[in-house]
């Protein structure tokens, strides 16, 4: 039996998803209280992407395989056993073909930034980028539109061995909110180790003026890391929502997801 559980955490507190020794994780704290739950020495829960150290997330989908259970009493114990900064919101038995990770067609996060004095909230200050500087919303608009389709982002990306940088980047648009906070929203087949956090760091450069919008673009078709994009802070980073398709592509979805992605694949 597969049951699919749905999660919100503040990063803050957290090294990341992935369970290190020693160390404070959201799959470390999730197992052990999984574990509790169904009875069991230990569990192993995939999730459908891994946050990094201080990234937050609202929308994260995990799955773990048990034998047997009543999804309800898993997600009524788990809210008794899990310390506050994490909470499962929903658990659901879910066909054999879904994959939290590989069955997922996108992921949607959100950046936030506060670029001027008034919009600078101290109760919100550990989900929102403080920033010195007034942004300009229409060059990095302008900026963004280079970034869009599929393309190799190891520019933007931490390399490692024998993973692929290609992706495919669907949405980057940026929009300010009611209390004049900028919000990028950027939504793409999968991404890579400090990508969000990297194009973020080169679409601030161009909203301060710094670089002119055709520069991100030039960044990218450079396909290697350039040490003038900064990898701006994890928390103002937070994974929105996950999608999926429906229940009868979940395997093939599963399957095609399991591909090295080349640049040849259709976007």
């Amino acid at each position: 039996m597969r049951l699919r559980l749905d999660l919100a955490y503040d990063g803050a507190g957290f090294h990341g998803w992935a369970r290190q020794p020693g160390l404070r994780t959201v799959q470390g704290d999730l197992e052990t209280a999984l574990a509790t739950v169904l009875r069991v020495d230990e569990v192993a829960v995939t999730c459908a992407g891994r946050t990094d150290t201080g990234v937050h997330a609202r929308g994260q989908v995990a799955h773990v395989d048990v034998d047997r259970a009543d999804p309800q009493r898993v997600r009524r114990q788990l809210d008794g056993l899990l310390p506050d900064d994490v909470r499962v919101r929903r658990v659901v038995a879910v066909p054999d073909g879904f994959d939290a990770r590989f069955s997922a067609v996108w992921r949607r996060y959100a950046y936030r930034i506060a670029d001027r004095p008034e919009a600078q909230d101290p109760l919100t200050r550990g989900y929102v980028l403080a920033w010195k500087h007034r942004l300009d919303l229409d060059a990095i608009d302008r900026a963004s539109k280079d970034l869009l389709g599929r393309h190799d982002f190891a520019a933007f990306c931490k390399r490692r061995e024998g993973a692929t940088t290609i992706r495919t980047l669907l949405d980057l648009a940026w929009e300010r909110d009611a209390d004049d906070v900028l919000v990028g929203t950027v939504r793409a087949d999968a991404f890579c180790h400090h990508m969000v956090r990297s194009l973020v760091g080169c679409l601030v450069a161009v909203g301060e003026g710094r670089r002119p919008p055709e520069w991100a673009g030039q960044v990218l078709a450079a396909a290697t890391r350039d040490p003038a994009v900064t990898v701006v802070p994890p928390h103002g980073l937070t994974l929105e929502e996950v999608g999926y398709p429906p229940d009868d592509e979940l395997a093939a979805q599963a399957e095609a997801s399991r591909r090295f992605r080349t640049l040849e694949d259709p976007a």
